[in-house]
Parts: structure tokens; C-alpha cells; sequence
């Protein structure tokens, strides 16, 4: 990479604060860098409690010695970013600086890879490249990439299954699946498809929606119809899997927290030769009718061991939406472990 650093730390008037200049040999790719209005430069301070000072291609960048060093490293993911010809946006700063915080922590999820540098675990299509946001994105990314079945697990707005369905695009165009499984449970809050107007088609096609979106934003639309025209992009509710046999595909299951034991075990059978998949949903959000035990929770605790087997689990500190989505979800579960402790102590 050819930015050159020049590292403190530099001596300053408090003893417990450091300086550090890093220099970028790119002027134009320093200005996008710190942003319109040196905006990436005052997240990366408020966040980071680091006070950033842009001159021309230099930033100096002063304040507690690690998060000084935290600051280096997430000005250093978005500059080579911006190297390889891709843009920053607001979430990508949010995310190296997620990334910067966990660098010096062990991994604490099945990948176990020390943090010395940024993890830059990625997903890449003709149309576009996503670089994961959060140590659990990144955790995610790579089990993926080595394990057969995955599970990732946790609140809305995580990137579960848009990552997800990036990740089986990515495998189409390699040409290691021949063809993209997508399904839902045919389970949705107060509704059930056999109220809204329509032929099948019709009543399913809104619901799986988020499906449709993610792929036509990892690929072209002329291919994702292409695909869907064809058979090589399935979209369908769980029912439709039942006695299939689903070889050399990429294969995901979407709300997986609103399926029964019964529909949970019946999917995960249908794995054949050469195929991957992964299963998203959110235990917290579930679905089904009261006391129906949730297909999903019985998986995570059964296949825990099995090897060939990764779950990712996400917190509401990976949702990568709004700020107020994460706010959000925290109330809400502390909320439901309240309700859950009165209850427990009857």
C-alpha cells in the first residue's frame, strides 16, 4: 500500500495522550478520504474520543495512545479501500472503526484469528463488494466461506441475510453452485398468505421481497431475471422444499426462527452433494402460534457440536442500520429479560 505513516509517538504536553502524523502519498484519494467537510474524520473523533487535524494529505491525530493507534488503523482499512478503486460511505467509516476497536481482541467466534491487523473478510460480485462491517460480519464472511452449514443468528438489521445472499451470488458467478435456493417460512406477524388477494405467485412474491432486493443489489437485473426465469435463482416458501434433494447450490433459509422442529429438520436434510447452506433468523422475533416451540432454538442446541457446522451469533452492538435501530433493540431485550426474571422468580 503506498501511504506512508509516520508513526509517533510525538511529545506532547500530557503525559497520558500521544500524537501520531500518518501521511498519504494521494492528495485526491487523502481528501475523499477524510471526507466531505472532514466528516470521516469527525466520526472517527467522536467515536474514538481522538481529536484528527487534516493537513493536506497528513492527518495528526491526538489522544489516548490506543485510541490514536485504533485511529491509524481505520483511516488505514478506507484508504486502501479507496486504492482499490471503491467508495466510502458513512457505514463503511462506522465499520472500520468497528473493526479498529476489535483489533487487538482475540476473535470470539469460530474463525479464532488473532486480531494484530484488520480482518478485511469480504464479499465480492461483478456489481459490487462487501467489506464486513463488525468483527461478527467478519466472523460470518469466513464461516461461510469454510463451513457447509452456517447459522447466523441475532436482532434485525445485523446484515444476516444480505450478507448471506451476497455471499451465494458470489459463488454463482465463480461457478462453484450452479444455482441460488432462497425460502421463508410462510409464517408473517398477523398475517398468513391465504388471506391477501392473488394466485400464489402474487401472495408469495411480496413476502420474500428482502430476497429479492439483496439479489438485485449483488447482481445485474437483467441476470437476476435471467435466473429466476430459468430456474438458476429459486425463490419460495419452505413448503416447497419438502422431498427435494438440492445438490450444488447455495441454499438459504430466511426467518428460520418462525419454523417448526418438524419444517427445521425436513430443510436441513434436503442438503446435497456440493451445496452450502446457511440459515438467518431472530430468536427474539418469533412468529409461530403461542407455545409452538421454535425450530430454530431446538437446531442451535442439537447441531452445536457437530462438526461442519458454524453459528454466528449477532448483538444488538452489529447492527449496522440507523444508530436508533441498535437503541431499539437493546430496550427491547432488556425489556424481555426483565419480563423473563419476574417470571422466572414465581
Amino acid at each position: 500500500m503506498s501511504r506512508v505513516p509516520q508513526i509517533g509517538p510525538v511529545t506532547v504536553a500530557d503525559p497520558d495522550k500521544t500524537q501520531i502524523v500518518v501521511a498519504f502519498d494521494s492528495n485526491r484519494l487523502a481528501g475523499t478520504l477524510f471526507g466531505e467537510f472532514d466528516q470521516n474524520l469527525a466520526m472517527i473523533e467522536q467515536r474514538l474520543g481522538v481529536e484528527a487535524v487534516a493537513r493536506g494529505n497528513q492527518v495528526i491525530l491526538r489522544g489516548n495512545p490506543e485510541a490514536c493507534a485504533q485511529a491509524r488503523l481505520a483511516l488505514d482499512m478506507l484508504y486502501g479501500r479507496l486504492e482499490q478503486g471503491h467508495d466510502i460511505e458513512p457505514g463503511d467509516v462506522d465499520g472500520a472503526i468497528r473493526m479498529a476497536e476489535a483489533a487487538d481482541a482475540q476473535m470470539n467466534l469460530p474463525t479464532l484469528q488473532p486480531k494484530g491487523k484488520l480482518a478485511l473478510a469480504q464479499i465480492g460480485t461483478r456489481r459490487r463488494v462487501v467489506v464486513a462491517r463488525s468483527p461478527t460480519q467478519d466472523a460470518y464472511i469466513r464461516a461461510m466461506e469454510s463451513a457447509e452449514l452456517v447459522f447466523g443468528v441475532g436482532p434485525a438489521g445485523t446484515g444476516k441475510t444480505y450478507l448471506a445472499v451476497a455471499y451465494a451470488a458470489a459463488q454463482l458467478e465463480r461457478g462453484t453452485v450452479s444455482r441460488i435456493i432462497l425460502s421463508r417460512p410462510a409464517v408473517e406477524a398477523g398475517e398468513r398468505l391465504g388471506f391477501l388477494p392473488g394466485d400464489m405467485k402474487e401472495k408469495v412474491d411480496p413476502y420474500l421481497r428482502p430476497l429479492y432486493d439483496a439479489l438485485y443489489d449483488m447482481m445485474q437485473a437483467e441476470k437476476v431475471e435471467r435466473g429466476l426465469a430459468s430456474g438458476m435463482i429459486e425463490v419460495a416458501p419452505l413448503a416447497f422444499m419438502r422431498g427435494r434433494t438440492l445438490a450444488n447450490a447455495a441454499i438459504i433459509l430466511d426467518e428460520a426462527q418462525n419454523t417448526t422442529p418438524m419444517q427445521m429438520k425436513m430443510f436441513l436434510t434436503r442438503l446435497g452433494e456440493g451445496s452450502r447452506m446457511i440459515v438467518t433468523g431472530d430468536p427474539s422475533q418469533v412468529d409461530l402460534p403461542p407455545g409452538q416451540k421454535s425450530g430454530l432454538a431446538e437446531a442451535l442446541g442439537l447441531l452445536r457440536n457437530v462438526p461442519g457446522i458454524m453459528q454466528i451469533r449477532f448483538t444488538d452492538t452489529d447492527v449496522v442500520r440507523h444508530p436508533l435501530v441498535s437503541r431499539i433493540v437493546r430496550a427491547y431485550d432488556a425489556a424481555q429479560s426483565t419480563l423473563d426474571g419476574g417470571t422466572a422468580g414465581r
